[in-house]
């Protein structure tokens, strides 16, 4: 049996500290006689999991494993490490096992490619939850009680759910392992098992393994708003906007969502990007961006375009193939920003993400932490490389830097960290309040309108100042420039007609796709069918979005197929008149009178 064979791991130093220190720990758990059946490790992303996970068998010399992922992207990644005949087996690439020995035999558990005998010849067999549990349980239930002694799942901050408690239940013997970069799942229950192993990320960025973070909070001297209780404009200071941030949600959506308060979460960003790019000559650095729903995509998006940005998002409501053209454009360098909707977590890998931009309102640590650990991968594996930088922006309003009653779940040494990034980590009991509102429907929180802030600075959050920064504050006042009067000077030149009016005629056409996408979601109509169109030319879904649009346009007074000739004026009018527009429509269609 390959697992109780000749092995090089706690003395491999081709293996990263946390792989060997975490097998250890691992081995040294189950050696004792009162352990307990279910463990977890904590490490940070870029940390080594997945091979820590291909060797954890030969800890427990287990008889056969079963190895559980959320998905077919990290199932897929999985598989790249343990399959035998695969160019990057994890056993070939560190001599973990002798040249010539048997490698364990690998079963991935993939539709259409596998059967019983696959997997009861299989010493490690590989699949995703939705494969093993539920209705899609093709096989589990023919399979012995005993049949695996070890179950190992990664990202396991999901497995309270009753998929993952069935599989435990299913084989009541088995030792399980648990793996995640955070303990908490996102609705903030812990991650099952006793944590016996957890690697710092103040070590993991000392040895290079994760890029160094800093965080800026942006901080207005004044804001004004609508006060939704009585409708009167309100004009704020930095202290009342942290505190209606902590304790309204419809104000933080507000942040996130307003013209005016994302305008300057999205110039921060931008000027985050491009001084990374600057100091270190890497213009292929990006951005990846959080948004509360797909809405809020687009509108991201069309902000980042008008600065002159290339960005594009990808939502599950997309549909694959349009999501998998945007993953394309980012791996060919052709995107500075993604705009996602709890879209990229685990699993996703492209370490020039560098900027963390944060529209979205995260309930629990956990998620904050799975969101910024797109950015925390390192692009050069030599400790203190000037790329191995991320930032993290978010607004004072938000709320991101409080309201994390998990964060205690961290090891002591990562609080400390944390405590650094995140201003004024407190304990503080959290309901949750990242309710998606479908586009059409109601439900969900409406934001509060945010009419304008001014004296926005960046603050950064290390402990101690920046002294350059000092410097060109104190030549902006020499010249008699205030520092609200840079900004605005800095976002005029920034932002020109032209980048507004494009940005505005792209985003019109994305609204109007997603839109209907909610019209037949809500009446049941087939995106394929052709009942629509009385010719039959067209399927339904191409026929509702031409005539929304033909409707958008004949309302601006433009014609059809001509919306590159539209006005800034016509478009912001299209803009305006799509909910109207679209609530006829779907009355149309609704009562069959189109």
């Amino acid at each position: 049996m390959p697992f109780s064979e000749r092995f090089s791991i706690d003395q491999n130093l081709g293996l990263r500290i946390p792989q060997r220190e975490g097998w250890l720990a691992i081995r040294n758990h189950f050696a004792t006689e009162s352990a307990s059946r279910e463990v977890a490790i904590v490490l940070p992303v870029g940390c080594g999991k997945s091979g820590l996970i291909s060797i954890t068998p030969f800890a427990v010399q287990s008889r056969r494993a079963l190895v559980i992922a959320p998905g077919r992207k990290i199932r897929g990644q999985l598989s790249g490490d343990l399959r035998a005949n695969s160019g990057t087996n994890f056993y070939e690439r560190f001599q973990v096992i002798p040249a010539g020995a048997d490698l364990p035999e690998t079963a991935i558990v993939e539709s259409g490619r596998i059967n019983l005998d696959d997997i009861r010849h299989a010493d490690i067999v590989v699949a995703n939850i939705q494969q093993i549990a539920g209705e899609e349980n093709r096989w589990l239930d023919s399979l012995e009680a005993d049949f695996f002694d070890l179950i190992l799942v990664d990202e396991a901050h999901h497995n309270p759910a009753e998929s993952w408690q069935q599989v435990k239940r299913r084989f009541p013997t088995a030792r399980i392992v648990n793996y995640s970069a955070t303990p908490t799942r996102a609705d903030g229950q812990r991650m099952e098992g006793d944590i016996i192993y957890s690697f710092p990320v103040v070590r993991a960025i000392e040895l290079g393994y994760v890029k160094r973070l800093r965080a800026r909070m942006l901080r207005p001297t004044e804001l004004r708003y609508v006060d939704r209780g009585d409708g009167q404009e309100r004009i704020i200071g930095p202290e009342e906007v942290r505190a209606l941030g902590e304790t309204d949600a419809e104000f933080r959506r507000g942040i996130v969502m307003s013209d005016e308060t994302l305008a300057s979460i999205v110039d921060q960003t931008i000027n985050e990007l491009r001084r990374l790019r600057t100091e270190t000559g890497e213009q292929r650095l990006k951005i990846i961006a959080s948004a509360l729903n797909m809405d809020h995509c687009i509108q991201i998006v069309e902000a980042f375009r008008a600065r002159g940005l290339r960005a594009d998002y990808v939502h599950s409501r997309q549909g694959g193939q349009a999501n998998d053209r945007v993953f394309a454009a980012l791996e060919n360098h052709e995107l500075d920003a993604i705009v996602q909707s709890r879209m990229l977590g685990e699993g996703f890998d492209h370490p020039l993400l560098a900027v963390a931009m944060v529209g979205s309102i995260f309930a629990n640590l956990g998620p904050f932490v799975q969101f910024v650990g797109r950015v925390m991968r390192s692009i050069n594996p030599t400790p203190g490389h000037p790329l191995n930088q991320g930032v993290v922006v978010f607004h004072l309003g938000a709320n991101v830097a409080r309201r994390w009653d998990d964060f205690r779940n961290f090891s002591e040494a990562d609080q400390g960290y944390f405590a650094e990034l995140l201003p004024e980590i407190e304990a503080v009991n959290f309901t949750g309040d990242a309710v998606e509102r479908v586009p059409g429907e109601g439900g969900g929180l409406q934001p509060v309108e945010i009419l304008e802030e001014r004296g926005v600075r960046a603050a950064d959050m290390q402990p101690i100042g920046d002294p350059n920064a000092a410097a060109l504050l104190q030549q902006l006042a020499d010249l008699g420039v205030t520092p609200d009067q840079a900004a605005q000077e800095l976002r005029r030149l920034r932002t020109t007609r032209q980048d507004r009016r494009e940005a505005r005629r792209a985003s019109l056409n994305d609204r109007a796709q997603n839109e209907v996408g909610g019209i037949f979601g809500r009446l049941g109509i087939n995106h394929r069918g052709r009942t629509l169109d009385l010719s039959r030319r067209t399927n339904n879904y191409a026929w509702a979005v031409a005539e929304l649009n033909r409707r958008v346009n004949e309302r601006v007074g433009g014609r059809n197929a001509d919306r590159q000739n539209f006005t800034l004026d016509q478009l912001e009018a299209a803009h305006s008149a799509l909910p109207d527009i679209v609530g006829a429509l779907e009355e149309e269609l609704s009562n069959g009178t189109r």
